[in-house]
């Protein structure tokens, strides 16, 4: 972030779900913007630059982002796109079976490390489809159940993208992965409150090296690495895009003390709270 900039908070929208098409569409955003809602952009042509939270990625064809509700994000330097964007709130995730809640917590629960995938042209092709029949339902005169259609081709959706981020079938299906994105359910709700390998194996009735070497198969990442991943990636939003003091967000990341948390941020992140925030001015909120 280069200097002072204000945040842009996205607007409330109708039923918590949206679908759009652009083609060739020019976008810059001037501000940066906080997402109240989750966000699929599907990429079939064009380039440009976008940035999320604190990292930067160069756009190109054939690709999918995914961002989570609370996160930062930027387009820069007259991004030049075609393609979908699709919005939804957890209120409107309800309405899909829940069969389909797995799959919203492989891609969405941990979201910095799914931030992008790369799509073949068949995975393209076959999502096109897909984005282009949600778009007609979305547009249609409204009936009645309408949502619930919605809902469930959202839930194709959200199948297709979790089948390309988890490249074995049969791990996808495995009891391990099941584990796995239980984990990562209860993490993305308990992640500022608990800290500790074994406060999530005892809420999942394993010990806690069951639950690192399952994380390990699934992710490539210990449990410990993933916790801390998610700890860290909330404290960079809260140094960035609040004006909390460090004090005050290592009480609300429920660590003992300041001193504590710097120590943990330092190590994971290589730099201190007090100089990241000097990289990346925030403004008051």
């Amino acid at each position: 972030m280069k200097s002072v900039r204000e945040i842009i908070t996205e607007p409330i929208i109708a039923n918590s779900f949206s679908i759009s098409r652009f083609d060739k569409f020019i976008i810059d955003t001037e501000f940066s913007n906080r997402l109240t809602y989750h966000r699929i952009l599907l990429i079939k042509s064009g380039a440009g630059i976008l940035s999320i939270d604190d990292k930067t990625f160069e756009m190109k064809s054939h690709e999918v982002f995914l961002m989570s509700k609370g996160q930062i994000y930027q387009f820069e330097n007259s991004s030049i796109i075609s393609g979908y964007v699709i919005s939804f709130g957890d209120c409107f995730w309800e309405k899909t079976p829940k069969s389909a809640s797995n799959c919203k917590a492989v891609l969405f629960n941990n979201t910095t490390a799914n931030q992008r995938l790369q799509l073949n042209n068949s995975e393209m092709s076959e999502l096109l489809f897909v984005f282009n029949t949600l778009l007609n339902e979305y547009q249609a005169p409204q009936y009645i159940n309408q949502m619930d259609a919605l809902a469930s081709y959202l839930k194709i959706i959200m199948i297709k993208l979790a089948n390309i981020k988890i490249t074995e079938e049969t791990t996808f299906d495995s009891q391990d992965y099941l584990m796995y994105r239980r984990f990562m359910e209860i993490l993305s709700i308990e992640y500022r409150n608990e800290h500790a390998v074994n406060s999530y194996a005892e809420m999942l009735n394993i010990t806690a090296r069951k639950l690192s070497e399952t994380c390990k198969r699934c992710s490539g990442m210990s449990a410990k690495e993933i916790i801390n991943g998610q700890i860290v990636a909330e404290a960079k939003r809260l140094l960035q895009f609040s004006s909390n003091t460090v004090k005050e967000i290592a009480y609300e990341l429920n660590f003992n003390t300041p001193e504590q948390f710097s120590h943990f941020f330092k190590k994971n992140a290589e730099i201190s709270p007090a100089d990241y925030r000097t990289r990346f001015i925030s403004i008051g909120i």
